[in-house]
This record gives C-alpha cells, sequence and structure tokens, in this order.
C-alpha cells in the first residue's frame, strides 16, 4: 500500500480535505508541517524515505516550498508538483515567458529592472487607452496588484516600490489590463485533465476576482475550447496539480494570466459539487502505480 505524504504551512480546508479523504479511503496519509522540517545531508545517502513515497506540495510561501522540494526531490522523493513546475508558477514573470514561448493565448506582459526603466514604461504607455496592471513577481491572493489607468498612479507605484527594502522591488512587472467581463476562470487540471471549472466573480467593492477577496464562485461548462487552452497551459509549465486562471478578452478570446502551484479549490468544489481532494487523492496513487 502506497503511503503519502501532504507537506503544509497552513492547515486550510484543502490540505484538511486530502488528508481526510486519504484517511477515508484507507490511504496511509501523514501531514507534516513544512516549517518543523528538519533536513541533513546525510540522509543523501541513506535512502531513508520516512516521509513516504509521494509527497504533496501544498506550501504556501513559495520559496519555503521551493527550497523545500528541491531538498526533497534530492533525496529521492516523487514530489508533485515538481522543483520545475514550483519554479515557474511561483513566478508570475517566469510564467508568462514560458506561457508566450509555448504558444499559449496570454496577456502581453512588459518587464523592467530598475527604477529608471520601470518610469519609461509608463511614459511611453497611452495608459488612458491601454491600462495596465501591476503585479509582483511573487505572490498570491491579488495582494499588491493595482490597475495603472494614468501617470501619476503608475509613478506613484514604481516610487512605491523603489522605497521597498526587498531584493525583488526592482523588478517591474506589467500586464495589459483586459477587457473582460467581471469574471475570470479557474480550471482545475489534473494531469492532462481539466476536473473542474467555475467562474470567479468580483465582489461589488472588488475588481479583483479572487474568492478569499469575498468573490463568487460558479460552475461552468467545460468546452472544448476551454479544456484546450487549460491542457496547453499545463503541459507548458509541466504537468500536475494545477490551477490555470484564465480570462475572456472581448477581442482575443481565452487567455491564460497565471498558473497555480499549490491551488486552492474550496470555491470550485463548492460551486460543483465534485470531489476535488479525492480525484487528487487517486491522482497521486496513479502516479505511484506508474
Amino acid at each position: 500500500m502506497v503511503k503519502l505524504c501532504i507537506f503544509f504551512d497552513k492547515l486550510r480546508f484543502e490540505e484538511k480535505s486530502l488528508y481526510e479523504t486519504a484517511i477515508k479511503n484507507g490511504i496511509d496519509c501523514n501531514l507534516v508541517d513544512s516549517k518543523n522540517v528538519i533536513l541533513n545531508t546525510e540522509y543523501l545517502t541513506s535512502n531513508d524515505l520516512r516521509f513516504g513515497e509521494i509527497i504533496l506540495q501544498r506550501s504556501i510561501s513559495h520559496f519555503r516550498g521551493q527550497f523545500l522540494t528541491v531538498c526533497l526531490e534530492m533525496l529521492g522523493y516523487d514530489v508533485i508538483n515538481n522543483s520545475k513546475i514550483g519554479e515557474i508558477c511561483g513566478n508570475k514573470l517566469l510564467t508568462s515567458m514560458v506561457l508566450k514561448k509555448n504558444n499559449v493565448p496570454t496577456p502581453k506582459s512588459i518587464f523592467s529592472f530598475n527604477y529608471d526603466s520601470a518610469f519609461n514604461i509608463i511614459d511611453e504607455q497611452n495608459l488612458e487607452k491601454n491600462p495596465l496592471v501591476f503585479k509582483p513577481i511573487f505572490g498570491s491572493w491579488g495582494r499588491g496588484v493595482f490597475p495603472v489607468r494614468n501617470k501619476e498612479v503608475g509613478k506613484m507605484i514604481v516610487e512605491m516600490r523603489q522605497e521597498n527594502p526587498s531584493t525583488f522591488s526592482n523588478i517591474y512587472y506589467f500586464q495589459e489590463l483586459v477587457d473582460r467581463p467581471p469574471r475570470d476562470i479557474r480550471c482545475i487540471v489534473l494531469g492532462e485533465h481539466v476536473v473542474a471549472a467555475i467562474y470567479r466573480y468580483s465582489s461589488s467593492e472588488e475588481w479583483r476576482t479572487n474568492v478569499s477577496r469575498g468573490g463568487k464562485a460558479e460552475k461552468i461548462k467545460i468546452t472544448s475550447e476551454l479544456e484546450d487552452v487549460a491542457v496547453k497551459a499545463a503541459n507548458a509549465v509541466g504537468t500536475g496539480v494545477l490551477g490555470i486562471d484564465m480570462m475572456e478578452d472581448k477581442e482575443h478570446g481565452l487567455l491564460v494570466h497565471e498558473v497555480n502551484n499549490t491551488v486552492e479549490f474550496k470555491g470550485a468544489s463548492s460551486a460543483t459539487d465534485i470531489d476535488i481532494a479525492k480525484l487528487i487523492i487517486e491522482y497521486m496513487v496513479d502516479i505511484y502505480k506508474k
């Protein structure tokens, strides 16, 4: 019998339901708080797979999860999602580049690497006609994301970033503000299969569509177009357990703007009545059997 392990750093609906589903189905599974893990280079020669045969990485912290995944892979563990996927999905700049390189429809994105060049981006764009969205390259739940509809706001954001002591504060990521309905689409993709899809609507006082910010989830039909775009995006970053987020551009159709490495599925589960946790556990067991 396969032994599964779920790494986390915050127990949310998703981690609890995954663990409870595994136990209910008679699968040996344990929860490990990644904040408390201690690893040793001596483990590299011990062949000690104490955590289990296959690991599901659910750490919210990008850097903690990424470094831990690399270590676990070096120790011989199979980790879902692997470190390559984590590296791409956790970095919005890399995600945009990889999607475009693999011909996945995605919004136009512009990058710069210091204060002056960021100002040049603001000065060169006709923001009143073609507004942008500023995004930090690392982060989730829409934190630090701002619409830039005029040069004054754009320059204020750049100045604010200049005061930020973070190593990444001089990396500027702008993306076109897509002309879309007040919603986006989240697809839950396991391997090369879309198992659930929902609309995420903005709340009345919020332009971002995150369910964590009060957005509403609604089940949608998985069309062949939707599935094709979602699977193409999943293949571009590396298949695993992924959340593919896309928008309905009025001129260009479906555009993928983000791929989630530790996807939240509480909203999708409640809106679709699909037992996504069970499907993920089954996917993990199938990976082990292969």
